[in-house]
Order: structure tokens, then sequence, then C-alpha cells
């Protein structure tokens, strides 16, 4: 019978303490549950991965059904499952996956995780260490090709917009950081951003402001350790054709 708890790996990191953790919940059938806790905030559970798939499926809804080879960036890597909803998509040809912290991307390396060994042996998936904010607002998601521009960028990081793992990131919420991050989409190219947090209207100007077309959307999903629906945002917003 495995543990009900353990701590698979405890590492300190430039944003603090990080720890990646195993549970069993009793109360749901003996389900293995894998959490990535940051300080004392949880980043990340595969209990809940409605919204983490629903950012890719969203984003490549809105391009064309004809579309193949599509390029993407995700930001943000977690235990994996905005990236592999991704690549679940057969028009994707290359995905990069941005990840700030290497232990993280150590975990899929080593195959510490449900999706490390899906993700990190695909051809079509290069893990990429750097920080996404940072090379937004500088020469792009690419090392090998600065400023190449992609067809969509998907980002799970910050809680929300004003919610943020680090004070650094705030620029990025502005008009010149998001016209900035515009400059890496082809014509047409979509950006979708998770958020915990119900819609914003601010931040819903912010997109009205830099592209022509944007939604945002609810997406809800169970809770049972509450016994509730939750929901949380994603937002839309796309390049003119």
């Amino acid at each position: 019978m495995p543990l009900d708890y353990e701590e698979l790996d405890y590492q300190e990191t430039p944003l603090g303490a990080l720890t990646l953790r195993r549970r069993r919940l009793r109360s749901l059938d003996n389900l293995e549950v894998y959490e990535i806790i940051l300080g004392t905030g949880y980043l990340m559970s595969s209990l809940f991965t409605t919204v983490e798939i629903a950012l890719a499926d969203l984003a490549l809804a809105r391009l064309p059904a004809n579309s193949t080879d599509l390029s993407l960036v995700v930001g943000g890597l977690g235990l994996g499952y905005t990236a592999r909803a991704a690549l679940n998509d057969d028009r994707v040809g290359e995905l990069l996956v941005v990840e700030a912290l290497p232990e993280v991307i150590g975990w899929h390396e080593r195959e510490m995780v449900p999706l490390g060994r899906e993700l990190h042996r695909n051809s079509r998936c290069r893990l990429i260490e750097g920080d996404f904010f940072a090379l937004a607002a500088d020469q792009g998601f690419d090392p090998d090709r600065p400023g190449r521009r992609f067809h969509a960028i998907l980002l799970d990081i910050d809680h929300s917009p004003r919610n943020l793992i680090h004070e650094r990131h705030q620029p990025f919420y502005s008009q010149s950081g998001l016209r900035h991050l515009q400059s890496f989409l082809n014509p047409g190219g979509v950006f979708a951003m998770w958020s915990d947090d119900p819609p914003d209207p601010d931040f819903q100007s912010l997109l009205d402001n830099v592209f022509p077309t944007t939604e945002t959307r609810i997406v809800t999903f169970p809770n049972p350790l509450q016994d509730r629906q939750s929901e949380s945002t994603v937002y839309l917003a796309q390049c003119a054709p």
C-alpha cells in the first residue's frame, strides 16, 4: 500500500521553497495526487487540471481547422497538463515550454511526475529553462531564433494579473508589455492566459487596447475536496489576420 503522503523533492529556489509531493486521498477512493508547492502557495495539483487543459483547447480552437505545423509557446510547465493538451492537437508541429525553475524541468526529465516521460520524450516538445516574462520583454522565447513569431502563446504562471508570484512580473501586465508580446505572434495568432481570479475589467481593457479581438471565458470544474463547483478565468486575445 503506498504512503498517504510522500515528499518527492524539496529545493530552495530564488522564488522560495519548492516542493513536489504525492498524496493518496482516501476520501476519493485512494486517488493518487501530485502537488507542486512554492513557498506556502499551491502552484499545481493533478486533481485540478480542467482549466489547464481548457487553456490550450480554447486557444487552438481559434486557429483555422485546416492549419498544419503550428508553433506554440507555453509559459509555465508545472505538471505539464497544458503542454500535453496542446500536443494532443495534431496540427501542432512544435511546442516550446518555458519554465523558470530548472527543478521543475528536472522532474519531467527524470520522469518523477505523471506526464514527464510523455513530454520530455516527445520530439515536438522542447523544455526551455528561462524566465517567460524576461524573454517576453526581450528577444522572445526561442533561444535559437531571436524574434521568432508563433501561432499561439499560452501563459499559466501567475495566479492572476494582480496576484503575482513575483513583483518583477508586473511590467508584463501593461499595454507596453502586451504589445511587445504581440510582436512574437503571427498574424491571426492567439494569446491565452489562465487566472484563478474572476474576470478583471482592468486587464480586459488592456487586452482590448492591444488586440482587435478578445474574449474572457469562465471555466468551471468540480472540486471534490469542497464538494462544490469551482471556477477560473481564461483570457483570449487574437491578432488581426
